[in-house]
Parts: structure tokens; sequence; C-alpha cells
């Protein structure tokens, strides 16, 4: 089965893992500016302050994109480039700057895929706050106005937030993100829901627009399944599937909080602080979201917690998605399989997960339009006689690719698969280590990019819309 004509091939980065230049032209600090000079934050010390140098390299980049015949770059918007301190006087250059990064994907055919917020806040709001202030809300609403102004005419796919789970959960739950907060669920559940009723806002606002393009949500996609058939196992999934799934899907796609979590956060009093008001308005958005984004790296094997719980010890490896750490509840933990494959960074590989989660979802939500806006391997890539031979990314990209294909037989509505990342990025707390890309950036050499195996594989998988796949 090839896929269809108007399913969109592509590949993703963020502008705090590519963009560097983070004071050039304008740019205000943001959050991550700030946190990853705490000493031990990240792996080496390493910054985004240069980062790839995108922003200054972006033509050769694009240019290699098109090469590799990608239909569509999602990368993000930095909002401290359009409004440095989040508010107030627009940074012209900025916006010149993505005017830029836009044209330079039309003119090769490249559809440009934006996402507003990937985690780099303008840092005066996150010393007013963050997400836990209803003013960060506000801004970001006016934010996006000015981006939808500014680029809508060419842009028709924005996408809100990403992966909402990630920084509040590592911002207020295991404190690896910024502010660095550990264990305050109180802090947690608020976020998530200030997100939730920015993002209902931002939707609103954009539909007045009348611009005729889409916009949706980015989310981990993680499903959650019992380690075995026993009862308490699969209560087990079921609990993580509730708080790790549908309260971030739930809001968006059926406009109201699942009520399995609500009783639970209500009897132990971390219910968010929303008004009816907020309700409301997110119960009036969710018709309006054209798509959701799934972010798909692993699923989660779960056991039912009995007894004691065992104290884990947080660190940067294991509070970023590596098995063993039990729920903030204590109800399951997750676990490794010594049946299971996983990754250099404990990292489950199932595409069989992949398809099984996707049907979950269909059945769950009804026929919505999903993309897959995240899928890929973190590897260290090795390179022989100067070539950089990435076979465990092709094979896991392939896999994956398959799994999709095996959810649209199943009546899945997948529109797109967006690949993580274009090009080898920061990875955030893990430096540049772990390796993501289809292309490679020497970081000995100038910041030479030079194409890997997957650069070529992977074009050939679009010229033949997935018919060279190997099953």
């Amino acid at each position: 089965m090839k896929f269809a004509n108007d399913f969109l091939f592509g590949a993703a980065t963020a502008s705090y893992q590519v963009e560097g230049a983070w004071d050039q032209d304008g740019k205000g600090p943001t959050n991550w500016d700030e946190f990853v000079k705490i000493p031990g934050k990240t792996f080496e010390g390493t910054n985004g302050d240069i980062a790839i140098d995108h922003y200054n390299r972006y033509k050769e980049d694009i240019k290699l994109m098109a090469e590799m015949g990608l239909e569509s770059y999602r990368f993000s918007i930095s909002w401290a480039r359009i409004l440095p301190t989040g508010t107030g006087e627009i940074n012209q250059k900025g916006i010149d700057f993505y005017n830029n990064l836009i044209d330079e994907c039309l003119k090769y055919g490249i559809v440009p895929f934006v996402t507003l917020y990937h985690w780099d806040l303008p840092l005066p709001l996150e010393k007013a706050g963050a997400w836990l202030n209803k003013e960060t809300g506000d801004a970001y609403v006016e934010y996006a106005k000015i981006c939808f102004n500014a680029f809508g005419d060419r842009v028709k796919h924005f996408i809100t937030f990403n992966e909402t789970v990630v920084f509040a959960s590592l911002g207020y739950m295991s404190g690896a993100h910024p502010p660095g907060i550990q264990n305050d669920p109180k802090k947690y559940f608020d976020v998530t829901h200030n997100v939730f009723y920015a993002h209902a806002r931002t939707i609103i606002e954009y539909k007045k627009l009348k611009q005729y393009g889409e916009i949706g949500l980015s989310h981990v996609f993680c499903p959650a399944y019992g380690v075995d058939d026993s009862e308490e196992n699969i209560f087990a999934a079921m609990h993580a599937n509730q708080y790790n799934m549908n309260w971030f899907y739930d809001p968006i796609l059926k406009g109201e909080y699942p009520e399995y979590v609500v009783k639970q956060l209500e009897a132990s009093g971390l219910l968010p602080n929303w008004t009816d008001a907020e309700l409301k308005t997110i119960k009036q958005a969710a018709p309006l979201n054209d798509f959701m984004g799934l972010n798909y790296y692993q699923p989660m094997r779960v056991e039912k917690i009995n007894g004691e719980v065992e104290k884990v010890e947080i660190t940067r490896e294991n509070s970023t998605g590596s098995p063993g750490n039990p729920s903030f509840d204590h109800v399951y933990k997750s676990v490794k399989m010594a049946d299971k494959k996983y990754t250099k960074w404990d990292w489950e590989i199932s595409p069989e997960g992949f398809v099984s989660g996707l049907v979950m979802l269909k059945e769950h939500y009804g026929q919505i339009k999903f993309y897959i806006t995240e899928n890929g391997l973190g590897d260290e890539d090795v390179i022989i006689n100067g070539d950089i031979l990435d076979t465990p990314r092709i094979d896991f990209i392939n896999d994956h690719l398959c799994a999709v294909r095996e959810a649209i037989k199943q009546g899945v509505h997948v529109k797109g698969y967006y690949a993580w990342s274009a090009i080898d990025l920061l990875s955030w707390l893990n430096g540049y280590k772990k390796q993501y890309g289809f292309i490679y950036v020497d970081h000995a050499n100038d910041l030479a990019r030079k194409k890997k195996a997957s650069f070529h594989w992977f074009k050939e998988v679009i010229e033949t819309r997935g018919e060279s796949l190997k099953d």
C-alpha cells in the first residue's frame, strides 16, 4: 500500500535546539537560556547559545531538506524573537527571520508546519510565574495572534503547544526542566489546565481570522500497557492512560476533563484552580480543533504497586523517559521488560505498541485527524571512513512507518509523518551526544553538514510513497 498523495512526509526541529543566535537581532532571553547555565543541568554543560546555528544557516539547511525530498518542515517559533520580553513591542527582525524561513521553504515546495510554543518561554514571563500565572496565557494569546497575522497568509498548519506533559511534569515534578521544581503535583495540574485554556482561546482567535488553515496541538503519545494480563496490571494501565493520555487529550478533543481523574484530584486537593468560564471556553473550542499531533517514541509498560514504594532518586537520565519510576500517586510504576527491545537510553522500541495505541485512540475519540508530529531514534551514530552509517535509525523509522500504514489500513485517520529530527540538534539535557537527524552536524569542523545513510534512504521512501519500505 502506498501512502496517499496528500499524506505529508516531513521532519521536525525546535527553535532552541537548532537556531542558536540566542541574543542576535534583538531576541530576548528565555527560560532555557538561563536554566542550561546552572551547573549539572545538562550533559557536559551544553547549551543552545549557538546550537547548530540554523538561524544563520537556514538556507543551507532548507536546501538539504529539499534535496532529501521533504514535503513539509515542522519548526517552532521562538516567542522571545518576536516579543523579547514576552509582551510589548514587536521585534521586526524576529518577524523577518521567520518570514524568510517560511519563504525559503515555499521556494522549494516544502510545506511549513509551525509550532508556536516548544518550551522556550521569554524569561520575564518565567520570572513572573510562567504557566502558573494566568497572565502568561493572556500574553501567549496575543503572541499567537501576532504570528497568525504575520505568517498566516503562507502558513496553513499551526500547532499551539508541544508536549504539555513534558514541560509541566519535568518542570514541576522531576525538576529536570525550568523552573526546576520537584514533587509539586498541585502546580503540575494547574500548569496543564492553564495551557489548555490558552490553547482553547488561541484556537477561537485563529478561527475568527478566517485564514482557512488548520490548527491543533501536539502531545506525547505514550500508551500504557500492563506487564501482563492480571486484573491489577490491567487496572494499572487504565489508571496510567487516564492520567497520561485522557487528561491531556480529553479537554482538547472532547472539551472536558476525564471524570475518573477529576474525582481523584478533587478528593486529594489537587484540582486545578479553574473557573466555570474557563471550562466553558475549553468546551467551546474543542470542535474547532482540526487535528491532534502525536509524538510517539515508546509505549509504557506498567505494573501495580503493592506495599511500600521504593524511593527513586531523580536524575537527568531517568527523568526523561527511561522506565523504573513510580507514578506520583504511587499507584503503578513503569517497568523495563526482558523480552522487549530498547534504545541506548532505555526507550522501548515498539512499532506494534504504536499500532495498537493508534487504534485505541480511534476507538476512544472517533475519526480525529492525526499527524505523527514526532517519531525517531536517539542514538550515537557510527562513522566509518567518513560515512555516517545510521542503520538503526533506518530500521526504526522503517518499522514505525509500516506501523502507521497498518493503522491507516485499520481506519485511523493519519495524514502525515514528521521524523524527529531533520538534522542533528541539541537534545535539551543530553547535549549533542544523542543524535536524531538525517543530517549530521560536525561540531569539530565549523558545524559542517553531512548527509547520513538515512538521508538517502528517506529520500527513496518519499519518492516511492512508502513502497520501498520493508515489512
